[in-house]
């Protein structure tokens, strides 16, 4: 049957009675039953997704209407949690990843008691509300991730099962047993990272992880059948997961129980539940059409809706005392199995430094004495001078562990020691994440807001790009994550301008609470780790292919600065040279041959514009004196570089396949370049005076 036949049957005045007769009636001299009551329930949240987006005049309310009794199912009968306490940490995880059903969450943390209330159901969508239009982890309580872009949600719900996993394999089933429940939609099955990251679970065998699949074949442009034809069921055996197809049984609670129950007990491998729904049910004139799926209903419409439900039409925001308490104690059931497992960590004759290090993603007690430190004058790629402090720190912040997309060799990423994360080893610390870019950067989110783990990602600084979306929401959730990004300029050489990353450094610095570190040798390096353990939120480690000498003079303390003066002469200087990362040994060159002209030269290392930005005003000025000539140097694009100075040895170009050393000195990286580029700066700004 066509949406348009569905919705006017619906209209019929007949089909809306027999609706009404199957959802049971309000007020009835009967003794209310248990099912009655429960199916009352289910219709208050139905009630509730329709009011919130309407008082908004914005929101999606029907993938939140078809999944009530999916959501009141899950809330009250399947996961373990404790309303009263949402951050314990042996709780159930929950993630919802069609985003955009954010009323459903809301509604569901409203009613089991998480602290939200009917008036912050009533600002949906306003400012400076708790019920934002994608749920956002910290801000929401309940919330454990934030989700919106398609896809995340899985590719974080597989991270929370790796981590669920890797802690009970490291420090035990009596303190670590819990299970990661995620709802995904046709959309987020469509978007490239759940391929990525459904792919990597089945590899892994999260046996813990329970996706449902939210199958109502309706997009925001219409039916899925316009661009989605896929055999998903197919697919996701092939990646190895256990797939109960449950069929059309959205209504039928205890249909969806046995399908959930049935996915929990199979702890081999992931599963995937297939609910076909009906969006926007029971809406007589929007059930399956995709006008349901992003538009308030009306006021019309969510009147019709409510009589068919038997709620009081002309009362919004409804939640009857009855349906109230039945939530608030589902909410309240898990408080016995939280403080049982309270009593458990109490008697756990486990590792309890360890265990407590882990949850905070830092160290024991002198954990940064284990970093390396080499004498100048060698020489050292800073990828391998950063994968040197990621074997050094294994030992010293039990949390740790990671590795590369497929490059980890290449990229700093691969230990030794610490066995393989498989199926057949849950507990390893090293992580292949295959050639996964993205979901490797959503899995790393979701494991650092499970907790108890920091999550180490390498991949070449170039494919950053395929990263983005995963990096800007491990920025906006304030998720402790470290990427190790290496070949980071044109100095990669041969692989050509794909591979070497020109505008990366200048993007990526555009997001907001994302802690970029570009250091210049092996010192700043360790001082680079030691900024990310001791910081929250993510940092990425620009790191180079090509050797770096071991300068003389470099600071920890000026790194956590994010700039400071390297060498400096007495007196004023006559020019500033602004480097970051491998050009800040090219700024040393050129700064002895400037030297041996008689001028005073100060060597400023920038390693971070952002920790930089965030100093005092003093600060920046004692580094980066007001009127004194500035030449930043660093191989990338030019803009943004008048921020800290007068010009900028820049590339506003692609790079070349050639040996990354030639590369580099026909694009102007020499110590002589940069000294006559020193020269004319003071030149032009003396003229200028």
């Amino acid at each position: 049957m066509a949406a348009g036949d569905a919705a006017r049957q619906r209209a019929d005045p007949q089909v809306r009675g027999r609706l009404r007769e199957g959802l049971g009636t309000v007020g009835s001299v009967r003794r209310v039953t248990d099912a009655e009551l429960e199916q009352r329930a289910i219709n208050v949240i139905r009630g509730l997704s329709m009011d919130m987006p309407q008082a908004a005049n914005s929101g999606h309310p029907g993938t939140a209407m078809a999944l009530a009794p999916l959501a009141h199912v899950l809330w009250t009968r399947i996961m373990t949690y404790d309303a009263s306490d949402p951050q314990w940490a042996d709780r159930d995880r929950f993630v919802l990843s069609c985003g955009h059903a954010s009323v459903l969450q809301y509604a569901m943390l409203h009613l089991t008691g998480y602290g939200l209330t009917l008036d912050d159901l009533k600002a949906f969508r306003q400012w400076g509300s708790r019920t934002p239009g994608h749920p956002e982890v910290h801000h929401t309580p309940g919330v454990e991730v934030t989700t919106g872009p398609l896809g995340q949600g899985v590719g974080n719900a597989v991270g929370m099962a790796i981590a669920e996993r890797w802690l009970r394999a490291t420090f035990g089933a009596d303190v670590v047993d819990h299970h990661t429940w995620v709802i995904c939609s046709d959309g987020d099955l469509q978007e490239g990272i759940s391929h990525e990251a459904a792919s990597l679970a089945g590899h892994l065998g999260l046996g813990r992880l329970i996706a449902v699949w939210d199958d109502n074949h309706i997009s925001i442009d219409g039916p899925t059948e316009l661009s989605f034809t896929d055999d998903t069921p197919a697919r996701f055996r092939s990646y190895g997961w256990e797939v109960i197809e449950a069929g059309d049984v959205v209504n039928d609670l205890d249909a969806i129980e046995a399908a959930l129950r049935q996915a929990r007990d199979d702890e081999t491998r992931p599963s995937l539940v297939v609910l076909r729904s009906h969006i926007g049910y029971p809406s007589p004139r929007y059930t399956d059409t995709d006008f349901a799926h992003g538009n308030p209903l009306g006021e019309d419409e969510v009147v019709a809706t409510k009589e068919v439900m038997g709620l009081p039409p002309d009362e919004t925001f409804h939640v009857p005392d009855d349906v109230l308490a039945l939530y608030r104690e589902a909410g309240s059931r898990g408080r016995s199995a939280r403080e049982a497992w309270e009593a458990r960590l109490a008697a756990w004759d486990g590792d309890r430094n360890a265990w407590d290090a882990a949850w905070a993603a830092t160290g024991l007690d002198g954990w940064a004495d284990a970093l390396p430190h080499p004498d100048p004058g060698g020489k050292q790629a800073t990828r391998k001078s950063s994968g040197a402090c990621f074997q050094a720190l294994l030992d010293h912040v039990p949390g740790l562990l990671g590795g590369g997309a497929d490059l980890s060799g290449n990229t700093g990423t691969l230990v030794k020691g610490v066995g393989v994360q498989a199926v057949d080893d849950p507990g390893g610390r090293q992580f292949h994440f295959g050639i996964r870019e993205h979901a490797m950067a959503a899995v790393m989110n979701g494991m650092a807001l499970h907790g108890g783990t920091l999550p180490v990602g390498g991949t070449f600084l170039q494919f950053a790009d395929y990263c983005r979306p995963s990096i800007r929401l491990a920025a906006l959730s304030r998720a402790k994550v470290i990427y190790s990004f290496t070949h980071d300029s044109v100095g990669l050489g041969e692989d050509g301008p794909t591979h070497q990353p020109v505008e990366h450094l200048m993007a990526l610095r555009t997001i907001p609470g994302l802690r970029l570190i570009r250091p210049a040798d092996a010192n700043e390096t360790a001082a680079a780790w030691r900024v990310a353990i001791e910081g929250d939120g993510p940092t990425l480690l620009a790191l180079t292919r090509q050797d770096l000498p071991v300068l003389d003079g470099t600071d920890a303390d000026g790194v956590a600065r994010g700039a400071y003066v390297l060498s400096d002469d007495p007196g004023e200087p006559a020019v500033v040279l602004l480097g970051t990362g491998s050009e800040v040994s090219v700024c040393v060159e050129a700064a002895e041959i400037l030297r041996s002209e008689g001028r005073s030269v100060r060597v400023v290392s920038m390693p971070s514009w952002d920790l930089f930005g965030a100093e005092t005003f003093d600060y920046q000025e004692s580094v980066l004196p007001a009127g004194v000539p500035t030449l930043a140097v660093e191989a990338g694009v030019s803009l943004g570089w008048d921020r800290w100075a007068d010009a900028s040895v820049s590339i506003d170009r692609f790079g070349a396949s050639a040996p990354g050393r030639e590369v580099l000195e026909r694009m102007g990286y020499t110590g002589e370049n940069v000294a006559e580029r020193a020269r004319e700066l003071i030149a032009d700004l003396d003229g200028d005076a």
